[in-house]
């Protein structure tokens, strides 16, 4: 059974190690005794794949080294008692396993435990009655609204701390599924990626994840490449706005019309992906019937409706999310056209990586740009702080995009591993030195270079 492993403490060494005496210490002060355990789990970076997993497409990421860690200790009750190693920021939270409720007003941090606590509640194999609450304690080390999936750590990290302290066992895969399921009570309408990945992730791979069913598949990066990530300081939680969820329900309209047109029943489809499996054609064959079918100019929610044969009204309850209710225009041509190309570039980004080609730093390189203008002009997902930090940094790297859900949040570069320290320094100098938002931060966590990581593991102390 290919669960999170469980490895002792006395294993470890370095920076991990000590992440985690500094989380035990914390917890002993707080709850009078040590934690039983660790759970962590990694944030992520998109290689590139950006807005495809939830039309059904495959997408590229890999682990990162900052993560969530949570400090368990069983309760013989059924509470939960959560709190966070900021307290100042995050205040703490208690609630019965049998009387909480995730409404989706405000994001606040707790939510997406509770999101994760509730995705082992449904798949229990036990009565509710039998299991049993837990003291949590929180330490983040992903930083928060910036693409690189603090919230989806969040959600899976409680997930599998709640599941440990009751016994249950599940897969990797199991969790990634019911962890994707069940933040969805937050109200964001993701595809799976971000759960996968912490679940999934291998040590010195990125991985090619496909969905439906889940499959990841380790790829070796091309030697030299080393990946930057810096946080363009402009953030967004895409939870708390209806920015992500209308890009999800243009893919899920656009995929209706073209099945429509095409003589398939529309209520057959709910992603992109289902219509190119219907009509049997490449991604560059669908790219080439969504710039042919679907017109340029906005479609009202009347013309939606008309070509689908049924009232606004029906539309609105049917198909669209609950914040997306008001939206009244929706582009259908773009978002087809980014996703069928982005879903093109991730298949070649593979197949660069295990070529040995020569060049392939600088292929791969190409297509992060590529994908980045696409998401900026296709499907407008950036910010102009996060267009500006790409735009310096184009004749100092290979490639650079966005990464994550956009609209501020990081930038992904590929450097090559002997000019990672100038690049750095060149963007502290010419991005982060006159920015306002930078005065007072660790540059350090702002900027970093990175290298594949483990997934979620437990941590018995």
């Amino acid at each position: 059974m290919d669960t999170p492993p469980v490895v002792s403490l006395a294993s470890l060494e370095g920076l991990l190690k000590e992440k985690i005496n500094l989380l035990s210490n914390d917890f002993e002060k707080k709850h009078g005794s040590l934690p039983q355990f660790i759970a962590r789990v990694p944030g992520r970076v998109n290689l590139i794949g950006e807005h495809i997993d939830y039309c059904g497409y495959a997408v590229f990421p890999m682990a990162i080294e900052q993560d969530i860690l949570i400090a368990v200790q069983t309760r013989e009750d059924q509470q939960l008692e959560l709190s966070n190693l900021i307290p100042n920021i995050y205040e703490d939270y208690s609630c019965e396993l049998d009387k909480f409720e995730i409404d989706k007003g405000v994001p606040q941090w707790f939510k997406y435990c509770l999101c994760g606590v509730k995705g082992i509640l449904e798949n229990s194999s036990k009565a509710k009655s039998e299991l049993r609450g837990m003291n949590a304690r929180i330490y983040g080390l992903i930083p928060p609204s910036a693409g690189l999936s603090s919230s989806s750590a969040l959600v899976c990290a409680t997930a599998l701390a709640f599941a440990h302290v009751n016994k249950l066992q599940f897969t990797k895969q199991q969790l990634a599924d019911y962890c994707a399921r069940s933040e969805r009570y937050i109200g964001t309408e993701g595809g799976g990626m971000d759960q996968a990945i912490a679940m999934l992730a291998t040590q010195g791979t990125a991985k090619l994840i496909e969905f439906n069913p889940l499959r990841a598949h380790d790829t070796k990066l091309p030697p030299g490449a080393v990946f930057v990530i810096a946080h363009s300081l402009a953030e967004i939680n895409k939870a708390a706005s209806s920015h992500f969820n209308c890009r999800v329900m243009e893919c899920r309209l656009a995929a209706k019309v073209l099945a429509k047109l095409h003589g398939i029943n529309p209520d057959s489809v709910t992603r992109l992906a289902d219509v190119q499996f219907s009509l049997n054609k490449t991604l560059p064959e669908m790219a080439s019937i969504a710039g042919l079918y679907l017109h340029d100019d906005p479609y009202s929610k009347e013309e939606v409706s008309k070509l689908l044969d049924m009232t606004e009204s029906q539309l609105e309850n049917k198909i669209l999310s609950e914040n997306t209710r008001d939206i009244g225009f929706f582009k259908l041509r773009q978002r087809a056209l980014h996703v069928f190309q982005e879903a093109n570039r991730v298949w070649q980004f593979r197949d660069i990586c295990n070529s040995g080609s020569t060049t392939a730093l600088q292929d791969l390189g190409r297509l992060m740009s590529d994908s980045h203008h696409s998401c900026r002009d296709l499907y407008e997902c950036s910010h102009p702080q996060l267009d500006h930090l790409v735009e310096i940094s184009r004749n100092h790297c290979l490639g650079a995009r966005l990464t994550g859900a956009g609209w501020g949040g990081c930038m992904v570069a590929l450097v090559a591993e002997n000019g990672v320290e100038t690049f750095i320094n060149y963007l502290k100098e010419n991005y982060y030195k006159n920015l306002p938002a930078a005065v007072d931060r660790n540059l350090e966590q702002v900027v970093f270079a990175t290298q594949p990581g483990s997934g979620a593991a437990i941590y018995n102390l």
